[in-house]
């Protein structure tokens, strides 16, 4: 079964959602006190590169990896991938939460 292109505007939403998840990434790693070399250990990657590319929207934090990031940056880990879910599957998220109030995160991350 073949792929279709992407949009090119849909794709360019993409890039920039990746990126803002990248900065959201960023801030609340910083307000962890993390080094990226740090997280990386913390979450048990291999490379900090990966979290690296993470924050500068070249990748983003695989699902099964979402709650030890979270709890690596002390968030909680419903918030944290729902917080991803907004910027990686922004329909998906609209899907399930439009209509609800965003709950109010008292984490690090959203004090930074």
């Amino acid at each position: 079964m073949s792929r279709t292109a992407m949009n090119p505007a849909k794709a360019a939403l993409t890039k920039s959602l990746r990126r803002e998840a990248g900065r959201w990434l960023k801030a609340a790693r910083e307000a962890a006190g993390l080094t990226q070399a740090e997280l990386a250990e913390k979450t048990g990657l291999r490379y900090y590169t990966f979290v690296s590319q993470v924050e500068n929207g070249l990748g983003r934090v695989p699902i099964e990896a979402q709650a030890v990031w979270a709890e690596s940056l002390g968030l909680d880990p419903t918030q944290f991938a729902r917080t991803l879910l907004r910027y990686y599957e922004p329909e998906l998220h609209r899907l399930l939460f439009d209509g609800e109030a965003e709950p109010v995160v008292a984490d690090r991350a959203a004090r930074a």
